[in-house]
């Protein structure tokens, strides 16, 4: 079985000034301005903040996974909310306060056959203490 550190974090900033956590990565910090920021390893597991179902296809060219889907906010435990997709589970089973863990996985490919990754939450394997 992969390691928490195996199976990969996603990135954020955290100011040195005023310890404000920003995700995506910032080169300033949104709360005071300072530009000492220093790169800060997302916690892999939190809980539903906020979900929306999408019911309604978006344009192929920028979506090509399946319909419905839900996303919405996921709060990490003295961190900070990340907007995400919610995977992995059907779309009435997630609701705010579930808990639910990071996953990192492929979702395309580009023209000159790269994987393309992505990120959403799933339902957590284990419940967190």
């Amino acid at each position: 079985m992969p390691s928490e550190e195996d199976k990969g974090h996603l990135l954020a900033t955290q100011c040195q000034k005023c310890g404000e956590i920003a995700f995506p990565k910032t080169s300033a910090c949104r709360q005071c301005q300072s530009t000492e920021v220093k790169e800060y390893k997302l916690s892999r597991k939190g809980k539903i903040y906020s979900l929306s179902t999408i019911y309604f296809p978006p344009p192929p060219t920028y979506y090509k996974g399946p319909v419905p889907f839900s996303i919405g906010w996921v709060e990490l435990p003295n961190e900070c909310r990340v907007l995400t997709p919610f995977i992995d589970a059907p779309v009435e089973s997630f609701k705010i306060g579930d808990e639910v863990e990071l996953s990192i996985r492929k979702i395309d490919q580009d023209a000159e056959g790269n994987e393309v990754l992505g990120f959403g939450f799933a339902p957590a394997a284990e419940k967190q203490v």
